[in-house]
C-alpha cells in the first residue's frame, strides 16, 4: 500500500520546488511544487492562506520599523501602515523616513502630508488618499 508520504517524495523528486514563480517545461507559468497557475491557479482558501500570511509579513515588518512604537499607534494608523507595507514592501515603505518620524512623535498632520508628497500618492492617488484620511482623523480636533 503507497502511503502519502511515499507518493509526495516520489513527485516532489520530479518536480522539485520553486518559491519563485517559473515556465515549466511545456512553458506553464507555475510555482512551489509543479502548481500550474496558467491552467489551475489556486484555490480561494489557498489564496486567503497566502494573503494572511503576507498580512503578517506586513505587521511584523511594520514592528521592525518602528519597534516597540508600533504597538502604541493608534489602530487607524496601523491600518493605513499596514496597507501601505503590504503594497510597497519593507525596502520601499522604509523610505518615508519623515514619514514615521512624524508619526512615532505622533505628528498626524505631518505624517499625512508626507504619505502625500510621494511618488506612492502619484501613483495610487485614491489609496493614498484612503491612508491619510486614517492618519488624520487621528488629529485631535482643537489641532485641524
Amino acid at each position: 500500500m503507497l502511503r502519502d508520504i511515499d507518493i509526495a517524495a516520489y513527485v516532489q523528486k520530479h518536480e522539485g520546488l520553486s518559491l519563485k514563480p517559473y515556465y515549466c517545461t511545456a512553458n506553464k507559468l507555475s510555482i512551489g511544487i509543479g502548481r500550474n497557475l496558467e491552467d489551475r491557479g489556486i484555490s480561494r482558501d489557498e489564496a486567503m492562506f497566502m494573503f494572511s500570511n503576507d498580512i503578517n509579513q506586513a505587521v511584523s515588518d511594520l514592528s521592525r520599523v518602528f519597534g516597540d512604537d508600533f504597538k502604541d499607534l493608534p489602530d487607524k494608523v496601523k491600518m493605513a501602515f499596514i496597507d501601505m507595507m503590504f503594497q510597497l514592501g519593507l525596502g520601499r515603505f522604509s523610505g518615508f523616513k519623515n514619514m514615521i518620524k512624524y508619526a512615532i512623535a505622533g505628528n498626524w498632520k505631518e505624517a499625512a502630508r508626507e504619505l502625500m508628497d510621494s511618488k506612492y500618492a502619484r501613483q495610487v492617488p485614491k489609496r493614498a488618499e484612503e491612508n491619510r484620511d486614517l492618519l488624520l482623523s487621528c488629529v485631535p480636533e482643537e489641532n485641524i
